[in-house]
């Protein structure tokens, strides 16, 4: 009994049991992965831009956090609200036109070389299955509208008492269980300094990825530019893949409409787009110090997607970056021997 007590008195156990302990919890809440991803994504967000805000407004004149934390969620909501009745159904529209188009398209130019693999490709897949699943998918729209509720109005609630509902949790740290606490503060800790900051690196990078690409394709006369924008949006969240999977329908379209030459063109734009994050965006955002080899990135992208699904092609090297933030492993660039 004795050797027990003095082997969890240790330190590395002590981490390990309490590490091994959380994510039995996570697994036995995986039905409610979502929201809790989702909570965090929204609050570590809101939380950051609340703070820049206020700084920003303070140079001018002194404004209480809370008061920007209340109208920022205001905006959010008008603007879902907006959104959701003007604009989702403009979005839905020109997807079915354009995956419609895109069918229409390869069918018609099977003869050609590029074109007849992708048509075989897709007269192979089985859209029965895919519309029902996309059924399935609707009728969980009120499930999913639910959860961003809840995540709102608890993100809400928390960045207005940040400050009494961290002074509560440090109760724990005296009682029983401190020991317990103060390993899961020292996660929480490497979570958020990991995790959260390639998320927010991600996020504002697909931001402006998918704001200069839809002015990019405006220019170069694309239709379709709410489509276009919503599938450079998602995809831009996935390191590396994200730009060669986008790539595929935009080309189509801009061979479609201006042949090789419109091609050429936007091969350009989009390499003058991922000059611009690489050189300008991604340093500013301290992102070099997230980089990874590109082999790396294609092995956790598989592994991420295979174990959490699309959800995984998102925070799979997020959680990578924190996994290797606790085993305390320089992810910044080295020069080859």
């Amino acid at each position: 009994m004795g050797t027990i007590r003095e082997l969890i008195a240790l330190p590395v156990v002590r981490r390990i049991t309490v590490l091994l302990i959380f994510v039995l919890v996570l697994y036995s809440l995986r039905h409610m992965l979502n929201m809790m991803l989702l909570l965090f994504l929204v609050t570590y967000i809101m939380n950051s831009f609340t703070s820049f805000l206020t700084k920003q407004i303070g140079k001018l004149f002194p404004v209480p956090p809370n008061v920007v934390t209340i109208l920022l969620y205001v905006l959010i909501v008008a603007g879902m609200v907006l959104g959701i009745s003007k604009y989702v159904p403009q979005i839905v529209t020109q997807i079915v036109d354009l995956i419609n188009n895109l069918i229409q398209f390869l069918n018609s130019h099977q003869e050609q070389r590029f074109a007849a693999p992708l048509a075989d490709a897709l007269n192979k897949i089985d859209y029965q299955k895919y519309v029902q699943q996309a059924l399935v998918y609707i009728t969980k729209l009120g499930r999913w509208l639910e959860i961003v509720l809840i995540v709102i109005i608890l993100s809400l609630f928390y960045l207005l008492q940040k400050r009494k509902v961290a002074a509560f949790t440090r109760k724990f740290k005296t009682s029983k269980m401190g020991w317990v606490y103060d390993e899961l503060e020292y996660f929480g800790r490497k979570f958020v300094s990991s995790f959260g900051k390639v998320i927010e690196v991600q996020l504002i990078i697909a931001v402006f990825n998918t704001a200069l690409t839809v002015l990019g394709l405006w220019i170069l006369g694309f239709p379709y530019l709410f489509a276009l924008g919503m599938l450079v949006l998602v995809l831009s969240l996935i390191p590396v893949a994200g730009v060669v999977i986008s790539f595929i329908p935009i080309g189509l379209i801009g061979y479609q409409n201006g042949g090789w030459a419109l091609v050429i063109w936007t091969i350009v734009m989009i390499l003058l787009i991922h000059a611009f994050e690489t050189y300008l965006l991604n340093p500013r955002l301290m992102a070099h110090k997230t980089k990874i080899p590109m082999f790396y990135t294609f092995v956790v992208l598989v592994f991420a997607q295979h174990f959490f699904g699309i959800w995984g092609l998102i925070i799979g090297i997020p959680v990578f970056m924190f996994l290797m933030d606790l085993l305390e492993v320089d992810p910044g660039d080295e020069k080859a021997d």
